[in-house]
């Protein structure tokens, strides 16, 4: 039944596949915990008490309240859909609390730092391509110029790793100076582009003209054999990494501390958060409000540092 369950989720509900593996994990993990493996495990077996004690378990064995309380949502959705389903007369996991998680605030780069990289990636790029004496081959042109643009579109839209990854040539209008990003279960969003922007795209289709571009990816990536293919995740979390390492003092440096930074800049700078809310493809506002905490804290942070009676 949980492999029913999680084609359901692929097929039906157009979950990635990461998100369906990730549910087949916690779903398996209940049914080794209560003796089960994933053929004989039959869900009408099992109570309300055998989900309680479950939790029991993890915490016991040092999982984090955060893991259990995603590993008890998938057991929540399983149940929910077995129900629905009619393969079961209950849902066991009805009545049963989530452990309480203190939900972090979101990190983000500073908009100085920021505007360092931006700027040291121009200059790398005019001293690339117009100083008499570089020697730099089309590949190295190419590759700069296509790591530049992978800062600047997270930094400027806020949109997802997997977003930018997916993105194709016909995704992007230049003329009207937006970008359609299709997000978590295919939901399309248009995000708006600055004429910054717009000039790194165009200076990046340019270069990568005189390579093949396979399948009309936005992104692609030339192999040591000259093969060209899509860029994946992996290769733009390692380019985020090592630019944004340079400038920053942050000990995480990733594309999702870009998006943070996309939302906290946003807001910081006056934007209301409906917008920032749709900017994101955020379904739910609460999901979008964790930036308001982090830009309170800032607030706090400099009145205790400049007002005088703030002690």
């Amino acid at each position: 039944m949980i492999q029913r369950f999680l084609d359901f989720l692929q097929y039906e509900r157009r979950y990635s596949l990461r998100t369906v593996g990730e549910y087949g994990d916690d779903l398996r993990a209940f049914a080794e915990f209560v003796g089960k493996d994933e053929k004989n495990f039959q869900p009408s077996e099992f109570d309300t008490y055998d989900v309680k004690m479950w939790m029991v378990h993890m915490l016991d064995n040092g999982l984090s309240p955060r893991t259990v309380k995603r590993r008890l949502s998938a057991l929540r959705s399983f149940y929910k859909y077995l129900l629905r389903q009619g393969l079961v007369s209950r849902d066991i996991t009805q009545g049963v609390i989530s452990p309480k998680t203190d939900k972090p605030l979101p990190v983000f780069f500073r908009e100085s730092e920021m505007e360092r990289e931006q700027a040291i990636g121009e200059r790398e790029l005019d001293e690339l391509m117009h100083s008499p004496d570089s020697q730099a081959t089309p590949r190295e042109v190419f590759e700069l110029t296509r790591d530049h643009l992978i800062i600047s579109i997270l930094y400027q839209t806020g949109m997802r790793r997997a977003e930018l990854v997916g993105l194709t040539d016909g995704d992007i209008d230049l003329k009207q100076g937006q970008i359609r990003v299709f997000g978590k279960r295919r939901k399309e969003r248009v995000v708006p582009i600055g004429e910054r922007l717009m000039a790194d795209i165009e200076a990046y289709q340019e270069v990568r003209s005189g390579f093949e571009t396979p399948d009309h990816h936005l992104l692609t990536y030339v192999r040591r054999n000259g093969t060209v293919v899509p860029m994946d995740a992996r290769a733009v979390y390692a380019v985020v990494r090592d630019r944004m390492g340079e400038v920053s003092t942050l000990k995480k440096h990733s594309p999702h501390v870009l998006r943070h930074t996309f939302a906290t800049t946003m807001l910081n700078n006056g934007a209301d958060i409906r917008t920032i809310q749709n900017l994101l493809g955020h379904s739910s506002l609460a999901a979008t409000q964790v930036y308001t905490h982090a830009t309170f804290e800032q607030i706090q942070k400099a009145y205790r540092q400049a007002h005088p009676r703030s002690k």
